[in-house]
């Protein structure tokens, strides 16, 4: 019999359509304009219909519809999202004088005499993206490390104040939004009386509130969270649907339906950025929601254009930045905590005091010079500061209150963890274990930086599995990871044979690798993947960078006297010869590297940009072999950049390229320049 299909009455269709509308007015008058035209009990009505016209006619769900923000099925983990523009940072200022020094080099860059920004409070939260495809949205992401973020889309959509659909028209086909999840001190204050009535532990602030909130693996959970959401910029979005300053974008992200902070302000030059600042430091305590400065942006977005960007921040704009909050309280002991690197760093124990929106126990004390300098002992009160989310520390000792028998601190002479001698490297002011790998202190985090995804990329090998590892003495350095077995790996939690033989797959497929990778995995103070780029590059075998004195690897360019220091003293230490020993012994193993000197240059001195997602390649990696052959790779498209290199969801940057003639080439062109030997 052949299918038929299911003809749906008109009746319930437009009632559903008359519910969602209804329903999505009262959620903005609700959560967006504080101004409620209904009563919970009313609005309950509603969705309980909605809800029950959609089970009974599925068809008719859709994914824009309120009734979904109820929450989906519970996550097992967050999938990775890769920005096509990046989520960048902002650079900060903490005086007027540092805002007057930044409108001055806005001003001498656009060559203008003033320069007009948008003002607006810094809202203590989560940076989101949310992606509308034709004014859906079918993507939310958190910010992550600025290139990566997590895929919290199910969760974004139980955020009443995130519209799942625009509003009105004339929005682009494809639009990325940038904002704060957030939530509001009275929100707040709810969720922590919720929790004492269930017998659960407090939130400290509202922005770790937010953020674990938002990161729920069950989207119900996050549902029941207080959180809101205001936008304040944009990813992708094409360029003739941009107007001419951020403001009016703002204005139109509210025409869409898009929550849009109604503090923002538009300033002009270095008086009104601090005028501005000054209201906000005085309405701070006011304010519904939690800020921790404010934010200036050039407002024309040709000037952002014209400004560009350097390393991970735009040019056009800087956070300014409140006053970091101080209090007293006594310090209970001090306790010397060892690093990854060996690094011996003091640390306060306090009895708890709530500053800066936190309750603090702990607070550093940096090093023994800071130690000396500002003579902490145990028993006395302090001055605690901690600013945002800095890590807390002791401004000075109360002496009018010091106790009369309390003893000078010392630092230890030896390692407080494996019993190592303590040393000192020349020019510095930081104690060290000299017990290199073998520190217990130190073997975890180097395990972890050892597999990590820049070093030797071992799949699988995360912080709990190398506990387990630790835990019952299955390694002691990274070299023993290699001697693991599948029965060995089987008998441990939450790992079946099946996963036991992944890792030692994973393990095995790591042994093949690249110098650089291998340098960076050892874990050398200050060596990252592009100076460990470098010394392959130049020396070209472990042995020559093993044996190379510091006057040769300061012959090295960006290679200084203290990097050159720090590779000279690892390589001098027998123990960690003994690791690389094991290692080689275990199979891990590189390809031979051409040195500079040899190496063919067909590219020097070409300058490159890289926008969008490439697919065979990262971008870190095309990065590193147009490098190899000489040639500059920068971030901002100039006169000087001679070819863009466009990937798929390009930027802005096309646009610019196209404007200055820049010559632009795929993914494929990009491949034949690299396969030059």
């Amino acid at each position: 019999m052949p299918l038929t299909a299911v003809t749906i009455p008109e009746q319930p269709v437009r009632r559903i359509a008359g519910l969602r509308e209804q329903i999505d007015l009262h959620n903005k008058r609700y959560y967006q304009l504080d101004d409620p035209l209904i009563s919970d009990a009313e609005y309950d009505e509603l969705m309980r219909e909605l809800i029950a016209l959609e089970q009974r006619y599925p068809a008719l769900l859709t994914p824009d519809s309120p009734s979904q923000r109820v929450g989906a099925e519970p996550l097992q983990a967050f999938e990775q999202v890769t920005h096509a523009v990046p989520m960048l940072s902002l650079e900060n200022a903490f005086s007027d004088e540092e805002v007057r020094a930044f409108d001055k080099r806005v001003r001498e860059r656009l060559g203008v005499d003033e320069v007009e920004y948008a003002a607006e409070p810094k809202m203590d939260g989560l940076a989101i993206s949310l992606l509308y495809e034709r004014g859906i949205l079918v993507q939310a992401a958190t910010r992550g490390d600025g290139r990566t973020g997590e895929n919290v889309t199910h969760n974004a959509r139980t955020i009443r104040a995130i519209p799942l659909k625009l509003a009105g028209r004339n929005y682009p086909e494809r639009l990325e939004v940038r904002g704060e999840v957030f939530i509001s001190k009275k929100g707040f204050a709810g969720l922590n009386r919720w929790a004492r009535q269930q017998g659960e532990k407090e939130f400290v602030n509202p922005r770790n509130a937010a953020a674990g909130s938002l990161r729920q693996l069950d989207p119900s959970m996050t549902a029941r969270r207080p959180l809101s959401f205001y936008s304040y910029g944009h990813g992708i979005c094409p360029e003739s649907a941009l107007p001419e300053t951020h403001n009016e974008l703002l204005s139109r992200f509210e025409s869409w339906g898009l929550p849009v902070c109604s503090e923002i302000e538009v300033v002009k030059s270095a008086d009104g950025c601090i005028a501005n600042y000054q209201r906000f430091l005085r309405q701070r305590l006011a304010l519904p929601y939690e800020i921790d400065g404010v934010v200036y942006k050039v407002n024309r977005f040709d000037f952002q254009e014209k400004m560009g960007f350097v390393a991970r921040a735009p040019r056009w704009a800087v956070a300014r930045k409140f006053p970091a909050e101080i209090a007293m309280t006594e310090v209970v002991a001090i306790d010397v905590q060892v690093g990854r690197t060996g690094a011996l760093t003091p640390v306060a124990r306090l009895k708890p005091v709530f500053v800066g929106g936190a309750t603090v126990t702990n607070a550093t004390l940096h090093n023994a010079d800071e130690v000396r300098r500002k003579d902490v002992r145990v028993g006395d009160t302090v001055i605690v500061q901690r600013a945002g989310d800095v890590i807390p520390e002791v401004l000075r000792a109360v002496l009018e209150k010091r106790p009369a028998n309390t003893a000078e601190f010392a630092m230890p002479t030896h390692c407080p963890v494996c019993g190592s001698e303590v040393i000192t490297i020349p020019g510095e002011t930081t104690l060290r274990c000299s017990g290199g790998l073998y520190c217990p202190a130190q073997q975890k985090a180097s395990i972890i930086h050892f597999a990590s995804r820049k070093a030797m990329d071992i799949d699988g090998l995360g912080e709990k599995l190398i506990s387990q590892f630790l835990d019952k003495k299955l390694i002691n350095t990274v070299a023993d990871l290699y001697d693991l077995t599948v029965e060995q790996l089987s008998k441990l939690e939450r790992m079946g044979e099946k996963s036991a033989q992944n890792l030692i797959d994973a393990l095995e497929h790591s042994k093949q690798t690249t110098l650089a990778r291998f340098l960076y995995a050892l874990g050398i103070r200050e060596v990252g993947a592009v100076t460990a780029n470098l010394l392959a590059r130049h020396l070209g075998s472990l042995e020559a960078i093993a044996q190379a004195d510091e006057e040769r690897l300061q012959a090295i360019p960006d290679i200084g006297p203290t990097v050159a220091k720090h590779i000279t003293v690892f390589f001098r230490q027998p123990h960690n010869i003994e690791v690389i020993q094991k290692l080689r012994a275990a199979g891990v193993r590189w390809d031979d590297v051409v040195v500079e000197a040899e190496r063919v240059q067909p590219l020097k001195d070409v300058t490159f940009v890289i926008t969008g997602t490439l697919e065979t390649l990262t971008r870190e990696e095309a990065k590193a072999q147009l490098e190899a052959l000489g040639a500059k790779v920068t971030s901002a498209v100039s006169r000087k950049t001679r070819y863009l290199v466009a990937g798929s969801n390009p930027g802005s940057k096309l646009a610019k390229a196209a404007e200055l003639g820049v010559e632009m080439i795929d993914e494929e062109k990009l491949l034949s320049m690299l396969a030059v030997q």
